[in-house]
């Protein structure tokens, strides 16, 4: 492996993922999330675990489809000269990383073709948008693995401070580890300066480490801005989506992004937010879920007891990754010194992290709103569902999730209410039924959930 490559930073997907290709060598594995979080490195880091575990490296391969060379030609013509050269067998399989697959013209029926025929290759590939990758042909033939940004628990191990709750819980319930955090109680106050910036600074790793100083944070916070406008922005908007869904208007997709972080964390109206872009609210709902599909924002449905009901009511809109959208607005650190503003990224921060975790364990995630009642975030885990408020206030009412968890009686003794103070207590110990946790505490607990889900979802321990 080139040194240049063998990056000395793993994150979790990197350490396990050549685990699962060894485990499971006959089924894809297809890793997607946002473009810089580190998709390419984790395959990097894969090829050069396998090399260590014994793999030959003859039989280990990495292509990039976005490549000026390889996009004019199929992924099986590659394949099939591959083969023919190095002559893998059944018994010892080529390994074939492939960057960037969703470049590949018909990359779906070769990886259906390579896997129906049996041919002697075992495949990971990365995308950075699930444009083409949600289709049936793949049921059975290959898995998805999802990457996003850093969460809170691998920001603060990134930057060396302790983490209490790391490694410490083990239930993959959500509801079991809020409930173990509460018992616990934990000092986290140390980490309070770290959650407060962390929502300006972001997740992406190459940014983290190389650009992030932290003795000069508004310079590093307006450089990696102007990077991440550039890259997850500008390219995935003018470049990425158009070329997969043949937009002939990017600039109004790139538009419509803007509009959205203006209206982070609020309900949006497609009819809205097409008479601004002189757009009819059809073209601005597919562009929504192009971005959606590019994860730089997802949308929440209102909850509710009717499937159809879920599916006409409004949406709140939420980026991945808050540091996205400030970038989009080229917000430095004025969100800092806005209440209102810094409020919805903290509300964004806690969304993003029920997002992460909702991906690894195939949960849905809501919000809920009554009248002139509302609960931000309802995480619908069978297993143990849960009703989320987010505050910066210190005086913040539990209207919302009083009201939402008498009509709801699966949620009684499962609501929380997350806020900077320092309270913590389970359910329970409320007089109310209303647990309370300091944001830190939660993010922390949310980060170790997403841990033991994704090594739930890869197979390994």
């Amino acid at each position: 492996m080139p040194k240049v490559f063998d990056y000395p930073i793993r994150r979790q997907l990197a350490q396990q993922l050549w685990q699962t290709i060894v485990k499971d060598p006959w089924r894809f594995q297809v890793v997607i999330g946002p473009r810089r979080v580190g998709k390419t490195v984790g395959m990097y880091q894969a090829i050069q675990q396998l090399m260590q575990y014994g793999v030959p490296h003859q039989r280990l391969w990495f292509m990039r489809m976005d490549h000026p060379l390889f996009q004019h030609y199929p992924l099986g013509g590659w394949v099939r000269s591959l083969l023919k050269q190095e002559g893998p067998t059944r018994e010892k399989p080529l390994y074939l990383f492939v960057d960037e697959i969703n470049y590949s013209t018909e990359w779906d029926v070769w990886l259906k073709t390579f896997y129906d025929e049996k041919w002697p290759v075992q495949v990971v590939a990365t995308s950075s948008s699930s444009a083409a990758l949600h289709l049936e042909s793949g049921v059975g033939r290959w898995s998805f693995q999802y990457l996003t940004p850093y969460n809170f628990g691998e920001y603060i191990e990134l930057v060396g401070m302790p983490n209490p709750l790391g490694g410490q819980l083990t239930s993959g319930s959500l509801l079991d580890n809020l409930l173990e955090a509460c018992q616990r109680k934990d000092g986290v106050s140390y980490l309070k300066d770290s959650c407060n910036i962390f929502p300006l600074v972001g997740g992406f790793p190459e940014l983290l480490v190389e650009r992030f100083d932290p003795d000069d944070v508004e310079s590093s916070i307006l450089r990696s801005q102007q990077i991440l406008r550039s890259e997850a922005i500008q390219r995935v908007a003018g470049m990425d989506l158009p070329q997969v869904f043949h937009i002939r208007q990017p600039l109004s997709l790139e538009r419509l992004l803007y509009l959205l972080a203006s209206q982070i964390c609020n309900r949006i109206s497609a009819r809205n937010l097409g008479e601004t872009l002189d757009l009819n609210h059809q073209t601005v709902t597919e562009y929504i879920g192009y971005l959606e599909k590019a994860y730089l924002v997802f949308t929440l449905p209102a909850y509710s007891g009717s499937e159809s009901s879920i599916q006409r009511r409004g949406r709140k809109v939420y980026f991945v990754d808050g540091a996205v959208r400030n970038a989009a607005l080229q917000r430095g650190l004025r969100p800092m010194s806005d209440p209102v503003e810094y409020g919805a990224l903290v509300e964004n921060l806690v969304g993003s992290h029920l997002f992460a975790l909702s991906l690894q364990n195939d949960v849905r995630l809501f919000h809920w709103r009554d009248r002139n009642t509302e609960v931000d975030f309802v995480y619908d885990d069978p297993s143990g569902p849960i009703a989320i408020e987010v505050t910066s206030s210190t005086n913040h009412h539990l209207k919302g999730l009083l009201t939402f968890q008498e009509k709801y009686s699966q949620f009684r003794g499962n609501c929380f209410l997350i806020s900077k103070s320092p309270r913590c207590h389970a359910p329970a110990a409320d007089p109310q039924g209303i647990g309370r946790l300091p944001l830190e505490t939660f993010l922390l607990t949310a980060s170790e959930a997403t841990k033991i889900a994704m090594s739930n979802r890869l197979g390994v321990k």
